[in-house]
This record gives C-alpha cells, structure tokens and sequence, in this order.
C-alpha cells in the first residue's frame, strides 16, 4: 500500500510538469516564493537520493547543491530534471529491494542526524512529502496554464 501511495504521487508530479517547456516550469507562482516546478523535481530527486540510499548505506553525494535542490541553474532544465529524477528514483527502488520494511538505517546529516530508520517510515515520510509538494504543483501549474485536477 505505501509503495502504491508513493507510486501515485511520483505519477501527479510528472503529471503536473507535462507538456511544459522549459521556460513554464521555472515559473514560479506566488511572490515572495521562488518555487517553482523544475525547483520542486530537483528537490524530490534530492529527498529520492536522501531517504533510499544514503539512510540505508551508500555514500551517495548531492545532486544538486546544499538548497535541497531548489535552486535554479540556466545549464539545468525540463529535458534533464525528470531523468535525474527518475534515476534516483529506480537506484533506491534497486537499493531497497531485499530489505525488510523493519530494516533499520540512520539519517547520517543535517538537523536529524544518527535518527533510526526503516524502510517503512522512509515510505511513510516520501507519501507525505510528495503529498505535499504536489499540492504546491497544483498551485504552481494552475497559475501557468490553467491546468487543475490531476
């Protein structure tokens, strides 16, 4: 079930940057906020590499920068994003494959550094957190083209 959860809201994600050029998707909605689409992808391309590989073991380092992904670059955009994303995305699915949903790991930086934690309470906190940037993706899209619903 969380596996399927989780499933879903990559699916809303990719829905919500769909047909979009580059340009849309660095748009960002509602000042003095500067998220936007490609800032939230890259973000989940961080938390992807964060909560199934480096918690359970591999020394894996940023894919972006020390903002969580947020920040913006002219050299990065729509075309490679995504692809990004989906690579950390099969790499901590790969990852993860045999390990027990009590398998324990550790956050190993940042303010909840040495907490203990199982695959299942990873799964848990990825529902949550594409739940909630996705609901920021409605927001984001709406305000580009219109585009509501999922």
């Amino acid at each position: 079930m969380l596996e399927g959860w989780l499933a879903f809201h990559r699916a809303t994600l990719e829905l919500k940057c769909a047909g979009l050029d580059d340009t849309q998707v660095r748009l960002a909605a509602a000042e003095p906020s500067s998220l936007t689409l490609l800032g939230l992808v890259q973000h989940l391309a961080e938390v992807e590499r964060n909560w199934f590989q480096r918690v359970f073991g591999l020394d894996v380092p940023p894919v972006y920068d020390a903002e969580g992904g947020y920040a913006l670059d002219p050299g990065r955009g729509i075309e490679e994003a995504p692809a990004v994303w989906r690579r950390k995305i099969a790499r901590g699915q790969e990852h993860c494959a045999g390990l027990s949903l009590d398998h324990v790991g550790r956050v190993t930086d940042g303010s909840m550094a040495g907490l203990r934690v199982s695959p299942r309470r990873a799964l848990i906190h990825l529902v949550e957190e594409y739940a909630r940037h996705n609901g920021h993706a409605d927001i984001l899209r709406e305000s580009i083209d219109g585009l509501t619903g999922t």
